[in-house]
């Protein structure tokens, strides 16, 4: 069977009430009313698995934390475990004095008298009676005519007064009395005002204040648009006696999905109090929902005297005692509520928040109210306990002001928008290729990865490790023209940095007018990287010691045409100095515009007119080889590196390479090896023998000295096979790396001194070489700058070993 073509055959409207005049059109809701949860009731019925004892009790005290001062406890008649629940309340003294606990009874008399036998002893207590009005269950459920009906809720009213008034005598206890005509909006209107007149009267004891009378009047099931239960409830408030005796409630269900709007326009019709359960539990599709009542009210200005401050912590007792999950749509409390993904509505929260938080500083200083006016948003999620977190979330319908939204309040870098735009892109593709929400972590870390922002984990081919920005007046020498009294000579900037290459240190130089265009003219110099500044933003984030820059920096192509139209790569940098934020910007960019791009081998210019002297060229060495070069030994190199340049340039790997094959580092094929050796103190002094067996010229030979230490007693032992004599000029050491694998390394330079034709001639010669022990690491640099520079001959074959 499906859906009737003319729903008119089977179903009939309701029909509408004619009330002249109705009032609560033009009403607006300016005042709270009387809050009853009926959770542990009403709600805990509608539940699969009802509540146990020790679930009531822990729903119980949250009800209390939210402010509640009346609440249906029970139905104690119809089971023991709601009896003995209520009775435990009363015995334990769980109950505050200023709290009213109701308890629900039909109209029978047996039940009535369990009822009030349950509430023995209680402070403030309200017994609720019911019995269903409704010509249906009149005729078709209970088979009652009206009168039957109207005397059965007298008769048992009237036995309600009587055991309330002798409880009352005998444990002091304060009774109110609630009487349901149930499925109130279902009756005839004029015998709702009839039963309910009976019913005032039979009870007798309706005054004003605290001993007026509860008229409940349930949308049992909701049959009717919002507005005619409104009509309903003013209709009623207008025609019964004793309006001042009396409590209009509500109890409205939400089987049209109206149960929200019913009863905040019932109570502009004139009701005084609203039951219902937080977040609409009940029967079917459940009572109207309290929290969403109550922030209606909150948010208009008008606090509800519940407390929802942190609303995580109702929703958590309605799943865990509940076991219902709150729909995440559901207002205030859903995890989607405060949630925006479309672009449109991302940009327009963003906006809103700059806007307010101008507002805000502006109402501040003037002493005024900080008002809350948001776009999408009509509650501050901080007043629930919630935060920003997933106001704005992101997913192939974002936009950019979302996603800039999202990186300023996690990282506090705000976007020029026209690198929100390109960054949009880039979460889009992620988004569109994955099919799924991007969280805040995807995002951020995106944001790392394409800007490599964030330490080396998100370093990119370049990354710069240190620089050096220095003033260079540019001023001409020979024009000494003076300068106008407000006019300053032009000054450039020199940048002098060290910047890894695809995992290789480099050492770049450049010159501009600032410090930006000053890198981009050292990677165009050393890298053939020629880009040029498009825009560039900067701001703060923080204050105090504790602030930091942010820049970024749009590149283009250098070479395209004036005019022309291109689009360009975007960069970000940090940094607690600005120069520093700015550079680490450019680079940034460069990575993104270069891709993976080819890059030239980094070269070194030592010819005439140099633009690298000594000093770069020992770093070339720092960097590929972690050693650090004595002062001496740097000029010794660079002049070798000069000379070994005829055209005044050197790569870096020819670089490294000539160091190697110049001082014999780490070679293993030179004229002059140690296989093995032992060096032993003679005596107490500190003179050191050294047995050695070496390879000299190829010739295994074993070779011994004395001297003042290891390098004196290799010198003396090699005294015998070369001309002349050896003695040290300088010894250097410093370790490379830490802990275990850490080594030594030693630059040794000797002086060889010859007599050619009767006069002394002198010549030095450097070593290098390194070992995990650092006597090894000196003798093996030592042995180097022989083998390199200095002749060996077998002096005494017969010494040679065996």
């Amino acid at each position: 069977m499906c859906m009737l073509s003319d729903p008119s055959v089977k179903y009939k409207p309701y029909t509408p009430l004619k009330l002249i005049d109705r009032q609560w059109p033009s009403k607006t809701l300016d005042k709270v009313p009387i809050w009853l949860s009926t959770d542990l009731r009403d709600g805990n019925q509608a539940l699969a698995t009802p509540m146990t004892v020790e679930q009531k009790r822990f729903f119980f005290d949250c009800l209390l934390k939210c402010g509640f001062k009346e609440i249906e406890i029970s139905y104690p008649a119809a089971s023991d475990t709601d009896f003995g629940f209520t009775r435990g309340l009363i015995e334990q003294e769980k109950i505050p004095d200023d709290v009213w606990i109701q308890v629900l009874t039909p109209a029978r008399e047996d039940l009535i008298r369990r009822t009030l036998e349950a509430v023995a002893g209680a402070k403030h207590v309200i017994i609720h009676m019911y019995n269903a009005t409704c010509r249906m269950f009149r005729e078709v459920v209970f088979k009652n005519s009206k009168e039957e009906t109207v005397a059965l809720a007298v008769k048992h009213t009237k036995l309600i007064a009587q055991l309330t008034d002798e409880y009352s005598q005998k444990y002091g206890t304060n009774f109110k009395y609630e009487y349901s005509p149930e499925t109130f909006t279902q009756t005839e209107p004029e015998f709702a005002l009839e039963i309910c007149e009976a019913v005032k009267t039979a009870w007798g004891k309706a005054g004003c204040g605290e001993d007026r009378i509860i008229f409940n009047l349930p949308a049992t099931v909701e049959i009717a648009p919002p507005n005619h239960y409104a009509d309903q409830i003013e209709n009623f408030c207008r025609h019964i006696s004793e309006r001042e005796k009396i409590i209009v409630s509500l109890h409205p269900h939400n089987d049209r999905g109206t149960a929200i709007a019913a009863a905040e326009l019932a109570c502009m019709a004139g009701a005084d109090r609203v039951e219902g359960c937080i977040f609409g539990n009940g029967e079917r599709t459940g009572n109207v929902d309290l929290v969403n009542l109550a922030l209606n009210l909150y948010t208009q200005g008008i606090h509800p005297k519940l407390d929802f401050s942190d609303i995580q912590a109702c929703i958590d007792i309605v799943n865990q005692c509940n076991d219902l999950p709150i729909h995440p749509r559901h207002p205030y409390a859903g995890e989607l509520v405060f949630t925006a993904f479309s672009g449109s509505h991302q940009d327009a929260i963003k906006k809103g928040f700059e806007a307010q938080a101008r507002r805000h500083d502006e109402a501040r200083a003037k002493g005024e109210p900080l008002i809350w006016d948001m776009p999408y948003l009509p509650i501050d999620p901080l007043d629930i306990g919630c935060d920003y977190e997933a106001v704005i979330r992101v997913n192939s319908q974002s936009g950019k002001g979302g996603i800039a939204y999202l990186i300023k309040t996690h990282l506090g870098l705000d976007m020029p928008r026209r690198m929100q735009v390109v960054f949009y892109k880039v979460i889009q593709d992620i988004s569109d290729r994955e099919a799924r929400e991007m969280t805040v972590d995807d995002i951020t870390t995106a944001f790392r990865t394409s800007y490599h922002l964030g330490g080396p984990k998100y370093d990119g081919r370049l990354a710069l490790r240190s620089f050096k920005i220095s003033d260079e007046s540019v001023a001409d020498p020979i024009d000494q023209t003076p300068y106008e009294d407000d006019e300053a000579p032009d000054e450039r900037r020199h940048f002098d940095g060290t910047i890894s290459v695809d995992g290789v240190l480099r050492v770049i130089h450049g010159d501009g007018n600032g410090p930006l265009s000053a890198l981009l003219d050292a990677l165009k110099t050393h890298l053939d990287i020629d880009f040029s500044i498009h825009e560039y933003v900067e701001h703060t984030i923080g204050d105090g010691q504790n602030a930091k820059a942010a820049s970024y920096v749009e590149i283009v192509d250098a070479k395209r045409e004036p005019g022309q139209r291109q689009e360009g790569w975007w960069g970000a940098g940090l940094d607690t100095d600005i120069a520093g934020s700015g550079l680490r910007a450019v680079v940034s960019a460069v990575n993104n515009a270069i891709s993976n791009r080819k890059l030239p081998e980094l070269k070194l210019t030592v010819g005439f007119n140099v633009r690298s002297g000594q000093a770069d060229v020992a770093s070339v060495i720092l960097n590929t080889l972690q050693l650090g070069l004595p002062r001496r030994l740097q000029l010794h190199f660079f002049e070798i590196v000069q000379r070994a340049s005829p055209d005044g340039v050197i790569g870096y790997d020819a670089l490294t390479a000539l160091f190697k094959k110049t001082y014999g580092f780490t070679m293993r094929d030179l004229p002059l090896l140690l296989q093995k050796f032992t060096m032993e103190h003679l005596g107490e002094g500190e003179v050191r023998a050294i047995n050695a067996l070496m390879f000299i010229n190829g010739q295994e030979t074993l070779a011994t000295g004395e001297g003042n230490g290891p390098l004196s007693a290799v010198l003396a032992a090699l005294a015998p096979y070369h001309d002349g004599t050896l003695t040290v000029r300088e010894y250097s050491e410093h370790s490379i790396g830490v802990g275990a694998g850490v080594k030594a390394a030693s630059y040794v330079e000797l002086v060889h001194t010859t007599s050619v034709d009767g006069l002394s001639k002198r010549a030095t010669c450097w070593g290098a070489d390194i070992d995990e022990d650092i006597s090894m690491s000196g003798v093996k640099a030592l042995l180097n700058a022989v083998a390199l520079h200095v002749p060996l001959r077998i002096k005494n074959p017969n010494r040679s070993a065996a």
